[in-house]
C-alpha cells in the first residue's frame, strides 16, 4: 500500500466514478481501477460496490476512507509546514451551524492551530438564518454550514464535502443484511426524525417525492437520542455518513443501508457575502479548507 493507492481511492470515493476520479487526477482510468483492485486485494475486502450508477463505498470502504483522509491530511500538513510563514498573524470571525460544529470542525480546528498558530479564530455557533444575517451585516467574516440548505442570492458559497445519506437500522433489524431498501418498506417502520439544522424540512422534502411518508415516532434535536433509539431498535432514520457512528452510547451497533431511490447528499462548505473581499484571516481559512478537500492538490 502506498500514497498513490490512497489518493486514487479517495478521489474515487468522493467523485463516485472511476472516470471522474481519473479526470480529477489527470491519469488514465485503468490506473485508478488497477490501484483500487490492488488495494482491495491487500486489505482483503471489497471497498466499493460497483453498479451502473458508479462506485459506492461499502461499510468497510467508508471506514477505510476515514483513515485515508487522516493519512493524506498529515501529508498535507507536512507540506504546508514547509511552505507557510509562521509569522503571519490574522484574525477571522467564523460562524458554524450545530452539525458542522459537532461533526466536521473539531479536527480541523486542531490542525489549523498547528499549521497556523498565529491565526486567531473567533468562533460562533449559530443557525443558518443567524449566519446569513451576520454575513450581511459584517459581524461574521466567513461561515461553515450546510450549503445544501443555503438559498440566498447575496451570499456566495463553496461546497467542500458531499456526505451521502443512508438508512440507519439496528444490527438485528430485518434490513441490516440488505444492500438497499425501498421507501415503501421504510414507511412501514417507526421513524426517528432529527430536527436540528433543518433536518426535518430536508427529510420531508425528499420523502415527498417518493410517494410515501415516514411514520414518525419521535422528533428530536439530539443526535445521540436518534442514535440510541435506532440502536435499540425503536425505529429507523435516514442521516448522513458524516454524523454516523457505528455504536450508540450504550454500545449497541448501528448498521447503514443504501436506499433504492437516491437521497440528496448533505453538503458542507463555506459561505461569505458576495462581492466583499475576504480579509487575510478568512482567505487563509478558505485556502486551508480548499487544500484539505481538493484531491488533485495532494
Amino acid at each position: 500500500m502506498n500514497l498513490r493507492h490512497l489518493k486514487y481511492f479517495v478521489a474515487t470515493a468522493e467523485t463516485g466514478q472511476v472516470s471522474r476520479a481519473a479526470r480529477a487526477l489527470s491519469i488514465s482510468q485503468s490506473a485508478v481501477t488497477g490501484a483500487i483492485t490492488d488495494l482491495e486485494r491487500e486489505v482483503g475486502t471489497e471497498l466499493f460496490s460497483r453498479s451502473p450508477r458508479g462506485m459506492e463505498p461499502t461499510a468497510a470502504g467508508r471506514e477505510f476512507l476515514s483513515g485515508a483522509y487522516e493519512i493524506l491530511s498529515r501529508l498535507d500538513e507536512m507540506r504546508a509546514l514547509a511552505r507557510r510563514s509562521s509569522s503571519l498573524s490574522a484574525k477571522v470571525r467564523l460562524a458554524a451551524t450545530y452539525t458542522v460544529m459537532g461533526y466536521f470542525l473539531p479536527r480541523h480546528l486542531e490542525r489549523l492551530a498547528r499549521l497556523h498558530p498565529n491565526l486567531e479564530i473567533d468562533l460562533l455557533e449559530l443557525n443558518r438564518a443567524e449566519i446569513e444575517i451576520g454575513l450581511r451585516e459584517g459581524s461574521i467574516d466567513i461561515a461553515l454550514l450546510l450549503t445544501s440548505n443555503l438559498d440566498a442570492a447575496d451570499l456566495a458559497s463553496e461546497t467542500l464535502l458531499r456526505s451521502p445519506r443512508r438508512l440507519w437500522v439496528a444490527s438485528g433489524h430485518r434490513f441490516a443484511s440488505r444492500t438497499e431498501v425501498g421507501f415503501d418498506e421504510i414507511a412501514q417502520c417507526d421513524y426517528i426524525m432529527l430536527t436540528v439544522d433543518e433536518a426535518a424540512q430536508t427529510t420531508r422534502r425528499y420523502w415527498s417525492g417518493t410517494g410515501h411518508a415516514p411514520r414518525i415516532r419521535l422528533e428530536t434535536s439530539a443526535v445521540e437520542a436518534v442514535r440510541s433509539m435506532v440502536a435499540n431498535d425503536r425505529g429507523v432514520t435516514i442521516l448522513s455518513d458524516m454524523v454516523h457512528r457505528p455504536f450508540s452510547l450504550e454500545g449497541r451497533r448501528i448498521r447503514t443501508v443504501t436506499t433504492s431511490m437516491p437521497v440528496p447528499t448533505m453538503d458542507v462548505g463555506l459561505a461569505w457575502r458576495r462581492g466583499v473581499e475576504l480579509g487575510p484571516g478568512a482567505k487563509l481559512l478558505a485556502h486551508y479548507f480548499r487544500c484539505s478537500f481538493d484531491a488533485s492538490l495532494f
